[in-house]
């Protein structure tokens, strides 16, 4: 099969459904050989199924190359595990496509510890630990002399990037996952890898219960585009950004900086700053909603 990433050795973790399964398709259909990493496991985290190897029969009834993986990726050994799986089935790695995740939605209020954890483990932990092994074999070629041409693509969220109430474990384990990415764009530039995020909107088995009735979901599927082309060749230049995604539209999210200041040139006293700050956070452009618009600049 031929396309954009024709060749390329990728690895797609989460993908057995969803978001995840439209990756590993996509990469195939373009010529990829694909790692499909998958527990199998609900969306809360637990059980198992079989679903991963339906994505790689899938493939190959297509003609293209994949091999299931059952790897926890937020277990660093397991992590690397799937990083040397990969290179040893297909010879080298390419592309990481960091999509694994849970839900455990909860009002902060409510929300337990492990509610907590078990969030931030697969979202975070899971993101950092093959990323770190994907990039340590990637800065180990680059020191030999050998050439470089590797894509990360974690997966963020509009919970994260954004806010939403009752998120408060996936919005704070998203957003690190996107600060992640500005971080290692930065240290693995120097190596030939680019380190981007996309935030995608669409209705799967995580997001049905958060779309309100009679609202239509976008397609999974529609996500994927935009996660191979940054995989691809094509894509070298583009390093250390997150994208908005929903169906056919895409945007780039734009980050934290900072906005109206004010520098008194030594210390403040607590009583001065009620005649400070106001001022300043009514001169501050508003927080995004969790479309990413800014109240008063919708349109």
């Amino acid at each position: 099969m031929s396309g954009i990433v024709e060749g390329r050795v990728v690895i797609v973790t989460g993908a057995a459904r969803g978001i995840g399964r439209g990756h590993a398709l996509e990469f195939a259909r373009q010529g990829a050989k694909v790692v499909v990493n998958d527990l199998g496991a609900e969306v809360d985290g637990t059980g198992s199924s079989d679903a991963a190897a339906r994505v790689v029969a899938e493939i190959e009834a297509m003609g293209g190359e994949a091999v299931v993986n059952g790897e926890d990726v937020s277990d660093f050994e397991g992590a690397a595990r799937l990083v040397r799986a990969a290179i040893d089935r297909f010879g080298d790695l390419h592309v990481l496509v960091n999509n694994a995740g849970i839900l455990r939605d909860r009002m902060l209020v409510n929300m337990s510890p492990d509610e907590w954890d078990a969030v931030i483990r697969v979202h975070l932990r899971g993101t950092f630990a093959p990323l770190r092994h994907a990039a340590s074999y990637w800065r180990a070629k680059a020191k030999a002399g050998e050439p470089v041409d590797a894509r990360v693509i974690n997966t963020t969220s509009s919970s994260g990037i954004y806010g939403n109430p009752g998120q408060a474990n996936y919005g704070a384990a998203k957003a690190g996952i996107a600060a992640l990415t500005i971080i290692a764009a930065k240290e693995l530039e120097r190596y030939g890898v680019t380190v981007n995020a996309v935030a995608p909107a669409a209705l799967t088995r995580m997001t049905e219960n958060l779309i309100p009735a009679g609202v239509k979901g976008a397609d999974p599927d529609d996500i994927a585009p935009l996660v191979v082309w940054l995989a691809s060749r094509e894509a070298r230049g583009v390093t250390g950004r997150v994208f908005n995604a929903r169906g056919g539209a895409i945007s780039v999210a734009e980050g934290w900086h900072a906005g109206p200041g004010v520098d008194k040139g030594g210390r403040w006293d607590p009583s001065e700053l009620g005649a400070v700050i106001p001022g300043l956070v009514e001169k501050a452009a508003q927080n995004a909603l969790t479309n990413g618009t800014i109240p008063g600049r919708e349109g």
